[in-house]
């Protein structure tokens, strides 16, 4: 919790705004973050399919979690062979 107050009076700081404002403007921003990162989720263990999944988010979204989910499955093998 104080990293959230730290990160707020940097913001309440650096943008002018009040800190209810900053909060109404964090609420829905972490919300859609929240959502995508559920629906990326599941088109990754296959509970959604890829077309539902960029209509939801967006094809930009779903073509970076697949090349992260690559690379972290390429360093996962890399790791077993050591």
């Amino acid at each position: 919790m104080e990293a959230v107050a730290t990160y707020l009076d940097t913001l309440v700081r650096e943008t002018q705004k009040s800190e209810t404002e900053l909060i109404a403007q964090a609420i829905p921003l972490g919300l859609r973050q929240m959502q995508r990162d559920f629906i990326l989720a599941g088109y990754l263990k296959g509970e959604i399919n890829r077309e539902t999944a960029i209509e939801a988010v967006g094809i930009d979204w779903v073509e970076l979690a697949e090349r992260q989910h690559d690379v972290m499955r390429e360093d996962l093998a890399w790791a077993m062979q050591a």
